[in-house]
């Protein structure tokens, strides 16, 4: 039995190198290219550490570029490290494959593992002999992924008649059919509509509270990080830039919030302090943007009343795709 305390995922001094054909332009040097191949490496991941405990729900975010789906490969097994030390649920995923994938499940976005031409309920069944599964356990499964996936809907449909939304809830029941200790999620709302993105991260969460899985979520949706995960790991040009709760990183590197405030009359402005500027000021609305490495939000609040009788405020702080656009930029 797996403790809240287990270490699920331990990565530790992480490589990845590729080799790749360096060509040379034009026709002529095409064909020196038959006779004399020159290569370079690509370092897509560079030393890369990070651990991930039972129950815990992490996105995993960076550029394009930056090695996260090369991440993800490695923790499944389907490529094999330059160097370092790679263990998921105790296994080494590049060698011990089989039983290794007893313990995980994955969903790339957009690719399927269900069959296409059968319909989802013999796609389950084939799961059931892979993963072999025990009839009791699968029928409990079945019918726990049911109740908060709404399977019967299409159960007896073929995969390709599925709409995106409902072959996104279908694999990813598939993914959990077996009750793995790790899920990576690679992409998966990619395609989505609002109403089905919203859904499934509401799927998600209930998922790893139920099931206590461990989850790792890479997508260039940050609003799926911003309301799914607790913890953020950033990467960038192969390496680790942050690793910590979202919470944290939202308060050190959201510097820039609005303040939005109703006086009951048209405010007495005497004196603004520094790094809070007035955006708009209108009747009894003011709005004021604050610059947190100047000002706090709580030394604010001391200055209002002496501008006029306050009847609300609401903060509005940077999303997660402003601050992460922000430091892609830097």
């Amino acid at each position: 039995m797996v403790s809240e305390n287990d270490l699920l995922i331990e990565v530790k001094d992480l490589r990845k190198e590729f080799k790749v054909l360096k060509k040379n332009p034009g026709l002529a040097g095409a064909l020196r290219s038959l006779f004399s191949r020159n290569y370079q490496i690509i370092e897509a991941i560079k030393d890369i550490s990070f651990s991930i405990h039972q129950g815990e729900l992490v996105g995993y975010v960076g550029p394009n570029g930056a090695g996260k789906s090369t991440t993800i490969k490695i923790l499944c097994g389907i490529l094999f490290p330059t160097s370092g030390i790679i263990k998921v649920a105790g296994f080494t995923p590049s060698i011990d494959r089989r039983k290794f994938a007893m313990k995980l499940g994955v969903m790339f976005g957009q690719r399927t593992q269900l069959w296409w031409d059968l319909p989802v309920s013999e796609s389950f069944d084939l799961l059931k002999s892979i993963y072999k599964i025990e009839i009791n356990a699968y029928r409990k499964n079945l019918e726990f992924f049911n109740d908060i996936f709404g399977l019967s809907e299409f159960w007896g449909q073929p995969v390709r008649r599925l709409s995106l939304g409902q072959r996104v809830r279908a694999d990813l029941a598939a993914a959990l059919i077996h009750d793995p200790n790790v899920l990576l999620l690679d992409e998966p709302t990619i395609g989505l509509d609002v109403l089905a993105r919203s859904r499934f991260r509401e799927l998600i969460k209930m998922v790893n509270r139920e099931k206590k899985t461990t989850i790792l979520l890479t997508s260039h949706d940050l609003g799926d990080i911003e309301m799914i995960v607790h913890r953020l790991i950033l990467i960038d040009k192969g390496a680790v830039k942050y690793d910590g709760t979202l919470k944290k990183f939202l308060k050190d590197y959201g510097g820039q919030k609005n303040l939005l405030i109703n006086f009951s009359s048209p405010p007495r402005i005497v004196r603004l302090p520094a790094g809070a500027e007035i955006l708009n000021l209108k009747d009894n609305f003011l709005e004021i943007k604050i610059d947190t490495a100047h000002i706090s939000y709580h030394d604010l609040l001391k200055v209002l009343p002496k501008w006029g009788n306050v009847i609300d405020i609401q903060l509005e702080s940077d999303s997660l795709e402003t601050i992460l656009s922000d430091l892609y930029k830097k």
